[in-house]
């Protein structure tokens, strides 16, 4: 039984810069091994707008051949209702609440066969390319490799928003390996930096320290589970850190921010042997002494991307309270008041993280 309309409403990204509300745009048809949903909401990432201004990391330049598939939808933090499913599909039924993973994995690659799939090498994800539409659009189809999570459906909409981003979160500080003992920077305290604080709170570190530029956010980092909060924009931090672990600097630093400077600050407050975690993406590049890696203080670099095995955990731990949400979704956009939506999702108005929304 067919329950999708021929057409619907959704954001169609053309080309740089040229994003378009279409009233009636093609909805997405099921296949066999499909799922479509009716979309919720759909957050609005720095990655959309970034795609949405240009940035060459979509769409090339000289060094990088473009990643983004025109036309396509952007979107990649929603959820919604179950409405078709194909004929083999048998796990999932109409009506239920479901989420999918940022990435649409192939589960041919080398990385899929091994149970790494957030790096699947095709990297496919949902919102860049036209294969895989994201969730601006009233109905997205998820195809069969899809990594589907149920979602609670008293879990409140503003909450269930954030398991995308918290998913992120979560795979950062894990990487971190934080124990008790642990003096623990986290750099950012955004959308994805709240959520690693909450997360991080969890862990117990000995200390939680929270840097953010804004006096506003380091506020929220107090309220979500922050020891400790400073703005290095009124307080060197580097020094801060030295005098509270007796001269040695953190034992973990974790950088969400995607600004060089807080590259070079980690860097500098961290102590011999500590482990440092990559979490951003940057709009440019970042140069340091590659020296003190290496023969200063032997440090552990290690990157973090999207959020493997951890929609479970944050489902859970979202639904029970465990991890603070409050607060963080300020706005809600329709899909014709995109152009406000991506204006606020900036942060130049103080929102944290802005969605659009569907009836």
């Amino acid at each position: 039984m067919k329950n999708v309309p021929k057409t619907m409403k959704a954001l169609v990204a053309y080309g740089k810069g040229d994003y378009r509300f279409e009233a009636n745009y093609p909805a997405p048809e099921c296949g066999p091994e499909d799922i479509i949903i009716k979309t919720e909401g759909c957050g609005v990432c720095a990655g959309d707008l970034k795609c949405q201004h240009g940035a060459s990391m979509f769409w090339g330049d000289d060094n990088q051949p473009a990643w983004v598939e025109p036309p396509f939808i952007p979107g990649h933090e929603f959820l919604g209702h179950i409405v078709e499913v194909g004929g083999n599909v048998k796990d999932f039924h109409i009506g239920e609440r479901i989420i999918a993973d940022q990435i649409v994995p192939c589960g041919e690659c080398k990385f899929c066969k091994t149970g790494r799939y957030w790096m699947c090498q095709p990297h496919a994800i949902f919102g860049f390319q036209k294969g895989n539409n994201g969730g601006m659009a009233e109905y997205v189809r998820f195809p069969k490799t899809a990594v589907i999570s149920r979602v609670p459906e008293e879990m409140p909409l503003e909450a269930a928003l954030l398991i995308e981003p918290y998913g992120c979160s979560k795979h950062a500080v894990d990487r971190a390996q934080i124990r008790n003992d642990d003096a623990v920077v986290i750099s950012g305290a955004g959308t994805l930096g709240l959520g690693m604080i909450t997360y991080a709170r969890m862990q117990n570190p000995k200390k939680l320290i929270v840097l953010d530029m804004v006096d506003a956010r380091l506020e929220k980092a107090k309220e979500f589970g922050a020891d400790i909060v400073w703005n290095p924009s009124k307080v060197n931090v580097a020094d801060e850190i030295m005098k509270l672990t007796e001269g040695y600097g953190c034992d973990i630093y974790i950088e969400a921010t995607g600004h060089p400077s807080s590259v070079v600050q980690g860097l500098s407050m961290i102590r011999k042997l500590g482990r440092f975690v990559e979490f951003s993406v940057f709009g440019e590049p970042t140069t340091v002494d590659w020296s003190i890696i290496g023969d200063r203080k032997e440090l552990d670099i290690l990157g973090s991307h999207l959020s493997p095995y951890c929609y479970p955990f944050v489902i859970e731990n979202i639904q029970n309270g465990n991890l603070k949400t409050n607060g963080l979704v300020s706005k809600t956009f329709k899909i014709e008041e995109w152009e406000r939506a991506f204006e606020y999702a900036s942060g130049k108005h103080g929102d944290l993280k802005v969605a659009i929304t569907f009836e």
